[in-house]
């Protein structure tokens, strides 16, 4: 099969090489049917979207909402450089999963709104599933209701005009949402289990996600967690565009 490829964003090498192992791991990938580019540590080369079966955008400390006055120069640079990218995968309605950063890239880019109201701390959350979830070639594999980790300043409040919402929560209603037939993007982390969540907690206690006395408490909480089903969708997303 043709490889996946994952857009990586994570400064932090520990970070960056468990989110990898992350998508490996929920999307039952061998380590060479997942090519993965830094685009933090350097320049986007040239992308043939054909040479690869779908593309993933991972997660990471930046925030798309951030005034461009804010953005550190990494991120307006790789931020400009996914324009042309993000411009073809749309067109050509090619195979995307976006996970958390990823929500806000896709969703800022098609015209929805990006801001901080629905930010959620560390921790696992009830998601439900909409309608349109529930009959969805992707979604319909989970439960309708099924626990599901987060960890997000910023949120999508206003959805793209195009876009079809998934899946919800009572803190943050934007969830997940579909545009046109191949393009997913979700504010959950399906891509992590508890262990990996408690070590991203640890690598970013200092970033403003928490106040650092509730860390503790965070971590607590998170060990008495067991989100399972997120992972279903990973695979679900590798079984339907492996090619």
């Amino acid at each position: 099969m043709k490889p996946f490829l994952l857009l990586a964003s994570r400064p932090e090498d520990v970070a960056a090489r468990e989110e990898r192992e992350g998508f490996l791991r929920a999307g039952g990938l061998s380590d060479a049917q997942l090519h993965t580019i830094r685009m933090e540590s350097e320049p986007l080369p040239p992308i043939k979207l054909d040479e690869y079966s779908g593309v993933i955008l991972g997660g990471g400390p930046f925030n798309a909402s951030d005034a461009e006055a804010e953005k550190p120069t990494v991120q307006l640079r790789f931020e400009a450089e996914l324009v042309p990218l993000l411009d073809e995968i749309v067109n050509r309605d090619f195979p995307f999963f976006g996970a958390c950063f990823g929500i806000g890239i896709l969703g800022g880019f098609l015209g929805g709104t990006i801001d901080r109201q629905y930010g959620e701390e560390p921790g696992a959350v009830e998601v439900r599933l909409t309608d349109a979830g529930q009959k969805d070639a992707l979604f319909s594999q989970l439960p309708a209701r099924f626990d599901g980790l987060v960890g997000h300043k910023e949120a999508c409040s206003i959805l793209p005009p195009q876009a079809v919402l998934l899946a919800t929560s009572d803190a943050c209603p934007v969830q997940a949402f579909r545009v046109r037939e191949n393009l997913y993007v979700t504010q959950f982390h399906p891509e992590l289990d508890v262990d990996g969540v408690i070590s991203r907690v640890m690598v970013y206690r200092d970033a403003g996600y928490f106040p650092p006395e509730d860390f503790d408490r965070i971590v607590a909480n998170l060990r008495a967690s067991n989100p399972i089903e997120p992972a279903r969708l990973m695979r679900a997303f590798v079984e339907r565009y492996r090619r």
